[in-house]
């Protein structure tokens, strides 16, 4: 396996990132990925900015280490991540508070294996091209599913790719099996069967979820905007959870998902059923021990496997509830 070492390239930008001012409100930049969730159709409806009124920029980054950093370069003031790239972030003390759980992650994310490869068990990837974000829950929970089966990751090719590279890859027949998400990873189904999902991985005892994160900066000179962000979120979390089917019976909000992520309009039923988005009353719950607890896990995990060189202390600081709160009011 090659050496994973690209959490270093924010180092340089770490102390640069500290020293910019926050953004004015009305001039801010988001990190988006191209999950499926819910607060897609908030994200399409312009719902952010009618609540904020403010202008927001939306990128679109392919990875959460992408988006970790440019959070620390000053260029993102809000981003979505995952927990890997986020207990690393923390393990390198980014000044950044995570503010909302996006989605626990389960069958949205997962190894699929080539047809054709000749992997029909976990034994059989050892000496196989595996593809994987870098730093990603992907990363994370392919790391913990090796672990769990006792195969040695230097047995196996374990190659860094974007899900766009490894859709590319896939097609050309480079790689033999891939741990993403979509839309990279419905596309790989159409040639490949899951062998594992993070479902399963955190039943092993590896849980991953994506996040909302914010630079404290912001955060402290922002704070009505944050919780109008929350605020936005949580409603559509709510929408979702109250009554998927009805949910996912508007052709338009199902279109508006797959235009922003890139999946297909017949995936995104069972995509958005993939993770679960805890609805403001559980957030004010996880948005504690519990997350700092994740946190904590993840980055030990990540140091036992060389991923990051030490971890804090305690985890509570990158860790905020507050916001969550007061959009439950």
């Amino acid at each position: 396996m090659r050496k994973l070492n690209a959490i270093a390239r924010w180092l340089p930008v770490l102390a640069l990132g500290a020293s910019i001012a926050a953004h004015a409100s009305d001039d801010i930049t988001i990190a988006y990925q191209t999950t499926v969730e819910p607060a897609k159709v908030a994200q399409a409806d312009g719902a952010y900015e009618k609540a904020s009124g403010s202008k927001i920029n939306w990128r679109k980054f392919e990875s959460g280490a992408e988006v970790i950093t440019a959070v620390a370069s000053g260029d993102v003031q809000i981003g979505y991540v995952g927990s890997s790239p986020l207990a690393a972030a923390a393990s390198r003390s980014l000044p950044v508070q995570t503010f909302l759980i996006a989605a626990q992650i389960g069958s949205a994310e997962a190894l699929v294996v080539r047809n054709g490869a000749g992997i029909n068990k976990p034994a059989d990837l050892a000496g196989k091209k595996i593809a994987v974000p870098f730093v990603s829950t992907t990363h994370y929970s392919l790391l913990a599913a090796l672990k769990h089966w006792k195969i040695d990751p230097s047995k196996v090719q374990i190659i860094n790719l974007r899900p766009s590279e490894i859709t590319a890859a896939w097609q050309r027949g480079d790689i033999d099996a891939a741990y993403v998400w979509d839309p990279a990873l419905g596309k790989a189904k159409e040639n490949g069967k899951v062998l594992v999902s993070s479902t399963d991985v955190a039943k092993w005892g590896a849980p991953t979820f994506d996040a909302w994160i914010v630079r404290k900066d912001f955060a402290e000179k922002n704070p009505k905007f944050v919780e109008q962000f929350a605020k936005v979120t949580l409603k559509a979390y709510a929408d979702y959870q109250a009554n998927p089917k009805a949910f996912l019976s508007d052709a338009a909000r199902v279109e508006k998902i797959a235009r922003i992520t890139g999946s297909k309009p017949e995936e995104v039923g069972a995509l958005l059923e993939g993770n679960r988005y805890p609805v403001a009353s559980e957030q004010t719950r996880i948005l504690g021990v519990p997350t700092i607890k994740a946190l904590t896990d993840t980055s030990a995990f990540l140091k036992e496997q060389g991923k990051v060189d030490s971890v804090q202390t305690s985890y509570a600081e990158y860790v905020n509830g507050n916001f969550a709160k007061a959009a439950s009011k």
